[in-house]
């Protein structure tokens, strides 16, 4: 996938927390991450890292995921300040 760095980022709490925040929504609404990668438009591996939180994805994207989720944007970033 263009854009994705080569190297893996060091860690981030707020990026971290906010993988577990869409992974325990992901989970609550009974969607896969396969499923979650193709409604979204990105890799299943990709997702994978959104989850791990190796990765803090584009405004467009996060946009996307919380309509998916049908979540507002405190549930998302709750716990990443």
């Amino acid at each position: 996938m263009a854009g994705m760095p080569s190297k893996k980022p060091a860690s981030c709490r707020r990026r971290d927390r906010l993988g577990k925040n869409v992974a325990a929504m992901r989970v609550g609404t009974g969607i896969t991450q396969e499923q979650m990668a193709e409604k979204t438009g990105l890799s299943t591996r990709y997702w994978q890292s959104l989850e791990a939180g190796e990765y803090f994805p584009p405004l467009a994207t996060l946009a996307r995921i919380k309509g998916i989720l049908e979540c507002s944007w405190e549930d998302l970033f709750e716990g990443c300040g």
